[in-house]
């Protein structure tokens, strides 16, 4: 299901590295005794270690965590990075922070999140643009990010609140209606392209433990006539669904053999008798796309010697989303699985086989047929515990509707009412996945951790992070821009906090760095840092580093001019291109920027300056030419150009700006000797070209 056509990650750090070893040690010699969901544990029973990692596998129909104890996932799907706005849905209206905090204070444990091999392509490619369609004011915090940067940083949310992660690859193309497609490869995106991005990812996110399952591909179908249409048998052939998802998930496993593998089922699947070559309606059994899993119980999908992370994951829906032939007649609970859940799926729950996950199942509220199957099916997953996520958090989904209102702020408490049963839920708290943050966060009123869920008394984390080190600092006149190594902990590093000569002047920073401004210029100041951890110890300061800012006029830094220019230096016009780079890590004004191009005017002559085009628009730039009361070397003029509108992010620049300055009696210049010509067929940086920011030195040398 789809809606219709509408900085590096954080790793865990060595010391918890090492406490997990020694846990893994500790675990080996006493082996854990597998309670019930609930955290029991039988009586005499010695209570096993806390787990430090929240890595999942499974055991017979059970998912577990490292301690044998098992768990149960029922989260929601958000989806948008799938698309062609490739990032999350609403956030031209919704705060990411928001968003993901009450999913957590809601009781959502895992995050379903459909991404497409076309969009992990372009991050493996990297040389990205700053996402589009994001509202700036809504999401302060992601003004300038890639679209990477943005998932990043929504996977350091979600460690905070303590909610977990599912990747799902839901189609090869970044579009709206790219799940329409039957299979997993596409035009030039490739089965090899499919499995080298799923390695990528694993490679790029094996040590955080935030996401916790790979869902390998979203609703692979395809009926009898159909080319190509996803097939399951024991074949090596392209088509052959299974043998994608085995390859798939043996790749990954190599990578980190702690992820959780999802595989979904197909759309058809041949009645006994018939095969795979007939084209004859008659010869096949039906399902919802991605929700036939019949071909498991003849041809199981072998992971090897990880076979202990395989989860199958079908989908179901209701007669608004089609209207089945099981929902013609008299049916009811009863029917749905005798006719359709236990031969498709539900027969690998009740044998033993394998935990099941249903990725997607949800719908309308309609107090009518659809209401009855989802009343039906809820009850099917809260009586059996069967691992979900709901279809979904998205308004803009056309067919199902989401748990939030149109408005994207405001929940469907009406939905979110009928959803809550099916999440796990202990004592009147909802259970994190994380064995030390509450759902929720470490603040949270409705959450409580896996640890405390499961009956566990951890020792209390009492131990401080180490000081963070490695403080280094760039100046300016204004600004001091500071960066650190991250500082370590048993458990995680949470946030940092900023002091200037011993007053705090910044907390919360999850990033390892920070720039100061407003400063004085010429003045010394001295910073330290500290970390904060997950339980809130925080550390020793760091090593102070003492810094005296620049002289007034000292350029920031913040903007790069770029120059090219092959025009005959002896003719009647200066005519140089140029480009203003935002090298801040703010959003720039541009009403707020001012370039200079000096020259000398060869002569007593006035000169005046136009605009022959610019990316930005001739009508958005306002140019000036002035003469100096004091000619200086190689310049007794400059051309002055400014903007009216406009704005920068982070990394981006203006495009191109192409000027012509002549004398009013059209006499020739001689540029050889001018301060700010050079000869370039390319852009390259241009320091004898000056540029200002809210009237302080941003960029170059005035000449002299």
């Amino acid at each position: 299901m789809s809606a219709p056509p509408t900085t590096p990650p954080r790793r865990r750090s060595p010391m918890r590295a090492v406490a997990a070893a020694l846990l893994g040690f500790a675990m080996a010699a006493t082996p854990a005794v597998t309670a019930a969901a609930s955290g029991s544990e039988p009586e005499g029973a010695a209570a096993a270690a806390v787990p430090q990692e929240d890595w999942l596998h499974t055991e017979g129909n059970q998912i577990v965590d490292e301690a044998g104890k098992p768990v149960w996932l029922t989260g929601a799907n958000w989806f948008g990075f799938n698309t062609s706005e490739r990032v999350f849905h609403g956030l031209w209206t919704a705060n990411i922070e928001t968003v993901t905090r009450q999913m957590a204070e809601r009781g959502i444990n895992m995050v379903r999140v459909p991404i497409s091999t076309q969009l992990l392509l372009e991050w493996k490619a990297g040389g990205l643009a700053p996402a589009t369609g994001i509202n700036d004011a809504a999401n302060p915090e992601l003004d300038g990010m890639t679209t990477l940067e943005i998932f990043d940083y929504w996977l350091e949310l979600c460690e905070q609140y303590g909610l977990k992660v599912m990747l799902d690859v839901h189609s090869a193309e970044a579009d709206n209606s790219g799940h329409v497609y039957p299979m997993w490869y596409k035009g030039s995106i490739t089965s090899e392209d499919f499995y080298e991005t799923w390695e990528w990812v694993a490679e790029r996110y094996k040590d955080n433990d935030t996401i916790l399952a790979m869902d390998i591909q979203n609703e692979p179908h395809g009926t009898q006539d159909q080319s190509p249409r996803a097939k399951w048998d024991d074949s090596t052939d392209q088509d052959n669904w299974k043998y994608a998802c085995e390859t798939a998930g043996r790749r990954i496993l190599a990578v980190n053999p702690k992820v959780l593998i999802l595989c979904e089922g197909i759309e058809i699947y041949p009645r006994d008798g018939a095969d795979w070559q007939s084209t004859n309606e008659d010869d096949y059994h039906f399902n919802w796309w991605g929700g036939n899993l019949r071909g498991a119980r003849e041809h199981p999908v072998d992971l090897g010697a990880h076979q202990d992370q395989l989860v199958y994951s079908p989908h179901d829906y209701g007669p608004l989303v089609y209207n089945q032939p099981w929902f013609e007649g008299e049916w009811n609970r009863d029917t749905l699985e005798r006719d359709v859940w236990d031969p498709n799926w539900l027969y690998l729950h009740k044998e033993n086989t394998s935990p099941l996950l249903l990725g997607e199942w949800g719908g309308f509220l309609d107090g009518g047929p659809n209401q009855k199957w989802m009343t039906a099916l809820r009850s099917l997953i809260t009586e059996e515990r069967l691992h979900h996520t709901f279809w979904c958090l998205n308004p803009n989904s056309g067919d199902t509707g989401g748990l939030l209102n149109s408005d994207w702020t405001t929940w469907d408490e009406e939905k979110y009412e009928f959803l809550k049963p099916a999440l796990w839920e202990q004592d009147g708290k909802f259970v994190s996945l994380d064995h030390q943050v509450p759902l929720g966060g470490m603040d949270s009123t409705t959450g409580i951790s896996l640890a405390e869920a499961s009956g566990e008394q951890p020792e209390p984390d009492t131990e401080a992070p180490s000081a963070p080190d490695g403080l280094t600092a760039d100046v300016s006149a204004s600004r001091v821009s500071l960066t650190w190594q991250p500082a370590t902990d048993n458990v995680r590093v949470i946030d940092y906090s900023v002091y200037r000569d011993g007053v705090e002047v910044a907390s919360g920073l999850r990033d390892t760095g920070f720039v100061d401004r407003g400063l004085t210029s010429e003045t010394a100041y001295a910073y330290t840092v500290r970390a904060r951890d997950a339980a809130g110890n925080v550390s020793a300061a760091s090593a102070p580093l003492t810094v005296t800012t620049a002289p007034p006029g000292t350029p920031s830094g913040d903007l790069t001019v770029l120059h090219r220019n092959n025009d005959d230096p002896r003719d009647n016009a200066i005519r140089p291109h140029l480009k203003i780079v935002n090298n801040s890590d703010q959003q720039v004004d541009l009403a707020d920027v001012t370039m200079r191009y000096w020259f000398t005017r060869d002569g007593d002559s006035s000169v005046q300056a136009w605009c022959d085009w610019a990316v930005a628009g001739c009508s958005n730039l306002e140019l000036r030419v002035v003469e100096l009361a004091v000619p200086v070397d190689g310049a007794d003029a400059y051309v002055e150009i400014g903007f009216t509108q406009g704005s920068l992010a982070p990394g981006a620049d203006t495009g191109d700006i192409q000027i012509r300055a002549n004398k009013t009696d059209w006499s020739v210049f001689d540029e050889t000797d001018d301060y700010s010509h050079t000869v370039s067929a390319s852009y390259t940086e241009a320091p004898a070209i000056t540029a200002s920011l809210a009237g302080d030195a941003a960029w170059g040398t005035e000449p002299s």
